[in-house]
C-alpha cells in the first residue's frame, strides 16, 4: 500500500482538494470551484512580506504584495475543488503565483466555518527567497507607495484586499493599519 498526501486521498475518494485564499484569491481566484468557504490557518499568518518586481512592482522599482509568514493565524477563504479538475487549477495556480518561486505551495489544516478541518493547499512565503522581505513599517509603506507594476500599484492591491476582507466580515487590523499609513503624507 502506498501513501500519499491527505489532499490526495481526499481527491481519490472524490471529495476534491481544498485550497486555502488569503490574499487576491479570496475574491479572484480564477478557477472553477465547487463550494467556498470562510476558513482559519492556524500557525501561519498573511503579511506584506514579498517583493513584488511584475504584478505590483518592478525589479528595479519593486512594491509589497501578501504572503503567509510563520506564526499567529489566518482567517481567509477556502475552495473547493473537485478531484477531476485540481490537476488543471494546480497547474493555473502555479502559473499565476509561482512566476519567481518565492512561494511554497503545500497542503495546510485549515478549519472550515463550519468546524470541519481539512487539508488545503496553500502558498507560504519562503523566507530563503530573495522576494522575501522583512522591514519596519516606514520602509514597508516606501515600497507599497512606489510599487506599479503589471497589474497595478501595491497600494490599490492591498486596498483590495482590506475592502474584500471587510465584505467577507474578515477582519485584519494590522492590514487598516497599515494602509492608513500608506495614506498619510510623511
Amino acid at each position: 500500500m502506498t501513501s500519499c498526501s491527505p489532499a490526495a486521498a481526499a481527491a481519490q475518494e472524490g471529495d476534491g482538494v481544498w485550497v486555502f485564499a488569503y490574499g487576491s484569491l479570496m475574491w479572484d481566484p480564477g478557477f472553477a470551484h465547487d463550494a467556498a468557504r470562510p476558513a482559519r490557518l492556524g500557525g501561519w499568518h498573511r503579511a506584506m512580506c514579498i517583493l513584488s518586481t511584475r504584478y505590483r512592482g518592478t525589479e528595479l522599482r519593486p512594491g509589497l504584495v501578501l504572503g503567509l509568514d510563520r506564526g499567529g493565524s489566518c482567517a481567509g477563504r477556502a475552495f473547493q475543488v473537485g478531484a477531476e479538475f485540481w490537476p488543471a487549477v494546480r497547474a493555473q495556480l502555479h502559473a499565476r503565483e509561482m512566476i519567481t518561486g518565492v512561494y511554497l505551495p503545500r497542503f495546510v489544516p485549515v478549519r472550515l466555518d463550519d468546524g470541519r478541518r481539512v487539508p488545503a493547499y496553500a502558498f507560504v512565503a519562503d523566507r530563503r527567497h530573495r522576494q522575501y522581505w522583512r522591514g519596519d513599517a516606514q520602509a514597508a509603506c516606501a515600497l507599497i507607495r512606489q510599487g506599479e507594476g503589471q497589474k497595478g500599484s501595491s497600494r490599490d492591491y492591498l486596498a483590495a484586499t482590506i475592502r474584500h476582507m471587510d465584505e467577507l466580515g474578515l477582519a485584519d487590523g494590522a492590514l487598516h493599519r497599515l494602509l492608513r499609513r500608506v495614506d498619510r503624507v510623511e
